[in-house]
């Protein structure tokens, strides 16, 4: 697709309940930056929103003002969760095109905006899964210096010298059970990204598939998953019915040093998922040696895996949401191009001897 691409996420759009508590939760235990604000007074119809940073990551805090609101209406339906992956384009015009004519729905017509800054921005928003849009948004200027159109610059805190995370990684997508190679093709036919990496996991109770999808540039990444099916829909399932439907699960943040990220977050108040002993006991049966020392994983909860390229480091928060639906990942690659798949297995395996151990 020549001119015709989509490169870097620019922000993620989270609609949330309670704004200030959202951004305390931001800034006080996940170490982002408040770094613009608008509402009524900025020209935003029956919302406020709060733009937050770290690394190269940007999250929009969302609230509706009343209750007829979008936003209002679509906490009331998921409660808090991502609605808009913003995407940026070098040619707007030419892409919405494109993936109108390969078969986006269309939510938003281009349109001519200005941002925080006043300088001229090209934005249209196309349907993606379930309630979650596609804004597409051509600018101007540095990506450091952007301002979604409504949104004023605040006062913020310099970037400390070393921070928790250096941009997101990847969003990882709950599908309805059947609708998985759907949105493969969606994806690889409307954006021109390509299938990377394919996972299917079946234990005695439940399972999953999934497959990834990444951008040409590679810095858009959507690993997708699907119960295997209606009748066992397990942890993928429940993520649906508290939702009420597909969406974002969870968001992977990069870390230069996920032990030194994942004590800091415990010290600011986020809980971790418990990863059974058994895990640890059988790690290095299951991947071969690891040039690592296993006391601060084992600590700290962090996943390994190893793929043809390297090792991948992960461990995944509690969700802090009514629902306990949306939650983070923290992510370590040490030249890994995959998303942990085989962790999957390897947990709900550990589990289970775990579970057999205690009977007997």
């Amino acid at each position: 697709m020549k001119n015709v691409a989509v490169d870097e996420i620019e922000y993620i759009e989270l609609c949330v309940g309670d704004l200030l508590q959202s951004t305390r939760f931001f800034t006080d235990a996940l170490g982002f930056r408040r770094v613009a604000e608008g509402g009524p007074e900025t020209g935003l119809e029956a919302q406020r929103c709060v733009l937050m940073q770290q690394g190269r990551c940007r999250v929009l805090l969302t609230q509706g003002l009343t209750p007829e609101s979008p936003t209002s209406e679509y906490v009331q339906r998921h409660g808090d969760g991502v609605r808009d992956i913003a995407l940026r384009t070098p040619d707007l015009v030419a892409t919405y095109a494109h993936v109108i004519e390969r078969g986006a729905h269309p939510v938003r017509e281009p349109a001519i905006l200005q941002d925080g800054h006043g300088r001229r921005v090209l934005k249209a928003t196309v349907q993606a899964m379930g309630d979650v849009v596609h804004s597409l948004i051509e600018r101007e200027g540095p990506w450091e210096g952007f301002l979604p159109p409504g949104l004023r610059a605040v006062d913020a805190p310099q970037a400390p010298a070393k921070e928790l995370f250096s941009g997101l990684d990847h969003v990882a997508i709950c599908l309805t059970p059947g609708t998985l190679d759907a949105m493969v093709r969606f994806y690889t036919e409307a954006f021109g990204f390509r299938q990377s990496h394919e996972e299917n996991v079946k234990t005695h109770g439940s399972g999953m598939n999934s497959k990834v999808v990444q951008s040409p540039s590679g810095r858009i990444c959507f690993p997708m998953q699907e119960p295997i099916s209606h009748e066992n829909p397990g942890q993928i399932g429940e993520f649906l019915a508290r939702h009420g439907g597909p969406g974002v699960q969870h968001l992977a943040m990069l870390s230069p040093d996920i032990v030194a990220s994942a004590r800091q977050l415990r010290t600011q108040g986020i809980e971790f998922l418990d990863i059974p002993a058994a895990y640890y006991d059988r790690l290095e049966g299951r991947l071969g040696p690891i040039p690592l020392d296993l006391g601060p994983l084992r600590e700290m909860g962090i996943l390994v895996d190893r793929d043809a390229w390297g090792l991948l480091l992960q461990s995944f928060t509690r969700s802090v949401h009514p629902r306990q639906t949306l939650f983070f990942e923290a992510v370590e690659r040490k030249d890994a191009r995959g998303f942990g798949g085989a962790n999957i297995r390897a947990l709900y395996e550990a589990v289970e001897h775990e579970l057999s151990r205690a009977q007997s």
